[in-house]
């Protein structure tokens, strides 16, 4: 019995390390911004201020979707396992952090153009929300979101890693397929504001039940249907993209 729960402990003490790390990260993002009114592009924030928020940001968004993962590789490693698995998750996470530079060249693009007529917001956040629409649709999406859904491939892949750079290797690979997963409902934060709090939570459900629930396949193709069907409604209703029409001044949360 003792021996039962000391393996059942130490399977889950990563993925609960990486949901306290997400947790702490959540905590951040609401105190810190989650007051702040919903404004078009940067914020007015400098690039490596923005990096630093959107790393945040990914680390409450992405970690809890990760931490399975995380859990299944963490059963390769045989000794030094948490310093490990803290180089795997910052791997993964220096990822995302890249992924910060063009997300601000973006917003600071997409922030000059919410200052056009407001036809011109209107019509940019149409092709925003069906970029992301016709990408949940496609093969790469598929087989990158397969890749984050059953990894045990992934893991007999990381084994082949010569041992002082497979943690960082591991992570960063596993971080490169879960870009290319999501990237396409991150931009979405482009269009519904970069610190709306509300969309990054209902973002973080959707990226968790995708690689997680049982329909997650069909959840993604029903999301990029929904995406292209806003880049319509948002001709009608430009408040559905308050990240580049203004939105009547809403606030993150």
């Amino acid at each position: 019995m003792t021996g039962w729960l000391v393996t059942v402990r130490r399977r889950a003490a990563p993925a609960g390390l990486l949901l306290a790390a997400a947790a702490a990260a959540w905590v951040w993002v609401v105190t810190r911004w989650g007051g702040m009114q919903v404004t078009p592009g940067t914020m007015g924030l400098g690039l490596p201020v923005f990096l630093a928020m959107w790393t945040l940001m990914m680390a409450a968004m992405m970690l809890p979707a990760t931490a399975p993962v995380a859990a299944l590789y963490a059963r390769t490693v045989n000794e030094h396992r948490a310093p490990r698995m803290v180089v795997f998750t910052a791997a993964y996470l220096l990822v995302w952090a890249a992924a910060g530079l063009p997300a601000y060249a973006l917003a600071a693009g997409l922030g000059r153009a919410a200052n056009l007529p407001a036809a011109t917001g209107t019509a940019v956040a149409a092709a925003v929300f069906a970029t992301s629409g016709v990408y949940q649709l496609t093969p790469l999406k598929d087989r990158c979101l397969a890749r984050c859904r059953s990894p045990i491939g992934l893991m007999l892949r990381y084994a082949s890693y010569p041992a002082r750079s497979r943690d960082l290797r591991a992570g960063a690979h596993h971080g490169a397929f879960c870009l290319g997963c999501c990237w396409s409902l991150m931009v979405l934060l482009a269009a519904f504001g970069v610190m709306n709090v509300w969309a990054m939570v209902v973002l973080t459900i959707v990226i968790t039940a995708e690689k997680l629930a049982p329909a997650g396949r069909l959840l993604a193709r029903a999301v990029g249907i929904t995406s292209i069907a806003l880049a319509v409604a948002v001709f009608w209703m430009p408040a559905l993209a308050p990240g580049l029409t203004g939105g009547g001044g809403m606030t993150g949360m």
